[in-house]
């Protein structure tokens, strides 16, 4: 009972240094709507660190950082989920057709464009795929800056914006007191159009646009510990962040490990944010889908 006790201070008493770390943060403008635990009898993956869902929210893909995709019907009752059907994983394709593997099978980002083809970002050796539906990927444009990133330090967040331009940020910046870059490919190289501040130790792990055009973030925090989690908010004109909010932060060990972000509009009219948790094939750790929905205003 004593180590139990002392466990629960301890724990208090890291979740006040994390307080600490962002000062900023004003209090959850989003909700918490509900946790599920998805079963690797159900999703035969694991490994999940990107994420997108379907504008109603009933269909699921995801991505594995050791090459795997995997689609997925989600059921709500009430507004939770209480229900994930997974169709069998596939493997993430080389340009001939093959399965990645190796280094190179580090999928980290996933968005979908507008004309359906997927889009997959990974880490290793740093790149952006395409996916047609052909069974075979193709790179979109590589940069020699690319090879600079550090091997865990690569497109961990990865969108599509309203014209249809793929954008990706770094998991690091370089330097504590160094805002994380953003880049667009725009025509046929990648450019920074803006770049966001980073704070409180967090770093980037999913992006998405949302439904009213703006841009979501979702930042983690090892303590060495457990992870922290945190959704911040951007309004862009002309390339330029003219506001900023923090929808959520989460206790150390509230989530699992969550890497994955999805930002849609549900049948009541409300903007939820949906995560995916990265287990790292580990039996202590989870596959949580977790659901966040916005505070009215």
């Amino acid at each position: 009972m004593r180590f139990r006790i002392s466990a629960i201070a301890a724990l208090l008493a890291l979740g006040g240094c994390i307080a600490g770390l962002d000062p900023s943060y004003d209090g959850p403008k989003a909700r918490f709507a509900g946790s599920y635990e998805w079963l690797p009898s159900e999703h035969h993956l694991g490994g999940f660190s990107g994420l997108e869902l379907s504008d109603d929210g009933a269909r699921l893909h995801a991505v594995s950082d050791r090459g795997g995709l995997v689609t997925a019907r989600i059921t709500r009752k009430e507004g939770r989920i209480v229900a994930v059907e997974a169709d069998p994983p596939r493997p993430l394709t080389r340009r001939d057709g093959q399965p990645i593997s190796g280094f190179r099978a580090d999928a980290e980002g996933l968005a979908i464009l507008p004309d359906g083809h997927m889009l997959v970002s990974f880490e290793g050796f740093h790149r952006v795929w395409m996916y047609d539906g052909s069974g075979k990927a193709i790179p979109l444009k590589l940069e020699k800056w690319f090879r600079d990133m550090g091997g865990n330090s690569g497109f961990e967040g990865l969108a599509v914006d309203a014209q249809g331009r793929p954008l990706v940020i770094p998991e690091k910046s370089g330097q504590l007191t160094r805002a994380f870059p953003v880049w667009r490919l725009d025509g046929d190289a990648w450019r920074n159009p803006f770049d966001i501040p980073r704070s409180g130790g967090f770093l980037p792990v999913g992006l998405d646009f949302g439904p009213d055009g703006r841009l979501y973030l979702l930042e983690r925090l090892f303590t060495g510990f457990g992870f922290a989690s945190r959704v911040r908010r951007f309004t862009l004109e002309n390339d330029r962040i003219t506001a900023e909010e923090t929808l959520m932060r989460s206790a150390v060990w509230q989530h699992d490990n969550l890497e994955g972000l999805a930002v849609w509009r549900d049948d009541t009219g409300a903007i939820r944010l949906t995560m995916i948790s990265d287990d790292n094939f580990r039996s202590i750790q989870q596959t949580q889908i977790v659901e966040y929905v916005l505070n009215a205003k």
